[in-house]
């Protein structure tokens, strides 16, 4: 009796289960939202980024050489890389400490309800804010004959021109690109503030630490790779700004992209090839800040995990 238990026991077990054979989920179709997506940044992005790269090697005859690519060198565009780099630091430095404190004021300022949606939509708007128009708005308010400039003039005797202050110079393009650069900064970093965990607040008040004292040694050590990585990315959106600058200053002001400009559609220093060029290291420099600029905020999101 036991062993026919067992025997039935045994083929119970090892009797291949009863049911309907196992199909295969159909495919989704979900990837097709992205292909509009990837066919944009084929046609608009990696073509033309790879078109330029050849053609900074290239003569206009199709021959490869590197005399664009020396041509890099010559003091003339040596000069232009360095005001722009010098404009986009100082833009860059000046929008990332306003616009934190910005932030910080929305964040943990205490403000009504009410103050943080107008600001944040505000600067989703002023940081696409840029080209022709923005150069018209500045050149109307602090040109010679700017409202501002008159403001000032007729009301208090103040004139800034006569003080030295020019729009159309280095720090007449950098107090406009502030324009865009602050609503930014506002943008990229009120995440990172909305991150600081409230207990480490608790915690620091708890063991005795002053307000000055938590930031010094949590809040700003934890967003510290996100401010800087937020200031690269600042550097590399004026950087590459040519709209605003050239309707601003037009050539009274030797910035790459003018340059650029210059090279690929003037009649003069007509050179499509050490235009490539110029793009080719423009991308150079930009790509290394945003490569950084990624790394820093990969970095961050770690930590305030």
């Amino acid at each position: 009796m036991a062993s026919i238990v067992d025997a039935g026991t045994t083929g119970s077990r090892t009797a291949p289960a009863a049911g309907p054979s196992r199909r295969r989920p159909p495919r989704s179709l979900a990837w097709l939202g992205i292909v509009p997506f990837f066919a944009f940044a084929l046609l608009f992005l990696i073509g033309p980024t790879v078109y330029l790269v050849f053609g900074a090697f290239q003569t206009p005859s199709g021959a490869l050489t590197f005399d664009n690519i020396i041509g890099l060198f010559t003091p003339q565009i040596m000069a232009a890389y360095s005001i722009s780099i010098q404009v986009s630091l100082a833009s860059a430095a000046f929008g990332a400490l306003v616009g934190f404190f910005i932030a910080y004021a929305i964040v943990h300022g205490g403000l009504p309800g009410g103050i943080r949606p107008t600001v944040v939509t505000f600067a989703g708007v002023a940081s696409n804010f840029a080209g022709i128009p923005l150069a018209f708005a500045f050149l109307a308010t602090l040109g010679r004959l700017g409202l501002v400039t008159l403001f000032l003039k007729d009301t208090f005797g103040i004139n800034i021109y006569t003080l030295g202050f020019n729009l159309l110079s280095f720090w007449g393009l950098t107090i406009t690109y502030l324009y865009f650069q602050i609503p930014l900064m506002v943008l990229i970093i009120t995440p990172a503030l909305d991150g600081l965990k409230k207990e480490w607040s608790e915690a620091s008040e708890i063991l005795g630490a002053s307000r000055w004292q938590y930031w010094r040694m949590v809040g700003l050590p934890v967003l510290t790779p996100s401010i800087l990585g937020c200031f690269l990315l600042l550097f590399a959106n004026s950087f590459g700004a040519i709209a605003t600058a050239y309707a601003l200053t037009g050539s009274s002001l030797n910035i790459v992209p003018i340059l650029l400009y210059a090279q690929i559609r003037g009649d003069v220093l007509y050179n499509p090839n050490l235009g490539y060029a110029l793009a080719f290291g423009m991308i150079v420099i930009t790509g290394c800040s945003n490569v950084l600029y990624l790394w820093l905020r990969a970095r961050a999101e770690r930590w305030r995990q």
